[in-house]
């Protein structure tokens, strides 16, 4: 596993050093980060045109980047995944993620989309970038509690959909050897492990069909984010780094969403002040594998931001683990001859 890293897209601002990505790169390394998850929609900070047509301005990036030590962990296209499958009842919200161009016309802010994820697969590509994150998306979101009775073959046109507009998505990160890893997030029709596997079946457990581990979103889901890495860890190519709490009340549960951020009972929480288990998490992760960037993602009702990323750095390295390449009995390791195998059972040797 490789970190800690962060990801810049909440901290972009007006104000330097938030302003620019030197300024960030900067920032992040005096806190104690080896790299930069980068949003791809604000050309100011990374030009995601460019990048995906000159080799020249993605080694100015990492060269830029590499002067204060800092690499890019993943590129994402939340903003983008989003706008590919976007049901009507968001239009008006989302048309603000998309240029003005196509504003007010969902195929036009589908197409969009799309050249912005082939776009993505390029430049990951040139970055010589291994994972890329993303959204999927919703076109069922709101038809997630089945009430009226909903038509199950209007769920089954929904996922067909979603798969058909990825497809050619995933068969460009093919082609650039970039595992594209969706974030499965409530508000996504792809937001837990049986509406990943409903997608996947659809795109035939494509290659480059990943996911992008948060345990927070599973934690407000409720879901068992241990047991998740067991089923999936074979799919997790990016790992956000979040925390969560989950205090249901006499009022509100898990569809506690109406409530502000502050009076739900499923808040974000800056690490180590929720409830999510990353010793258990960073072991599970370890023991299979993983060779991903750990990613800070700061999303917190209560702290600031700025105490969030101070804290984030030295957490995440606290939590990540060297595997050991031997086992720690080994120093009393006593192997046997064919004989002695025999005879520890109280066997007859073959051939005796």
């Amino acid at each position: 596993m490789k970190g800690p890293a962060i990801f810049a897209a909440q901290f972009i601002s007006p104000q330097a050093p938030f302003n620019s990505l030197s300024g960030l790169a900067q920032w992040s390394h005096s806190l104690g980060y080896r790299a930069l998850q980068l949003p791809t929609h604000i050309p100011e900070i990374f030009d995601l045109a460019l990048a995906a047509s000159s080799q020249d301005y993605c080694d100015e990036i990492r060269g830029q980047l590499a002067g204060h030590d800092i690499e890019i962990s993943e590129l994402s296209t939340h903003i983008q995944g989003q706008c590919l499958a976007v049901h009507p009842a968001y239009d008006a919200q989302f048309d603000r993620f998309a240029p003005a161009a196509v504003r007010g016309n969902p195929a036009a802010r589908t197409d969009w989309a799309h050249a912005q994820l082939l776009l993505a697969a390029t430049a990951s590509a040139r970055l010589g970038l291994k994972a890329h994150a993303t959204f999927s998306g919703a076109l069922a979101w709101p038809y997630l509690y089945p009430w009226p009775p909903r038509d199950e073959t209007l769920i089954d046109l929904a996922f067909t959909t979603l798969a058909k507009r990825w497809r050619p998505v995933l068969d460009a990160f093919e082609t650039t050897g970039t595992t594209l890893c969706f974030e499965l997030h409530p508000g996504e029709d792809l937001h837990d492990g049986t509406s990943f596997e409903r997608f996947a079946d659809l795109v035939d457990y494509h290659p480059r069909c990943g996911i992008l581990y948060d345990p927070s979103h599973m934690l407000l889901q409720q879901m068992d984010y241990l047991a998740f890495i067991d089923l999936y860890h074979d799919r997790i190519s990016a790992f956000h780094v979040k925390d969560a709490e989950f205090r249901p009340t006499g009022r509100q549960g898990v569809y506690g969403g109406f409530s502000g951020w502050r009076e739900r009972a499923g808040r974000f929480r800056s690490l180590g002040d929720g409830q999510i288990d990353f010793r258990a998490v960073f072991s599970r992760l370890a023991q299979y594998g993983y060779d991903g960037w750990a990613v800070l993602e700061w999303e917190c009702c209560l702290k600031n931001a700025m105490q969030g990323a101070r804290e984030g750095a030295p957490f995440i390295r606290q939590h990540m683990i060297e595997l050991s390449t031997q086992a720690f009995d080994d120093f009393a390791a006593s192997p046997l001859s064919k004989t002695e195998r025999y005879a520890c059972l109280g066997l007859q040797a073959e051939g005796e």
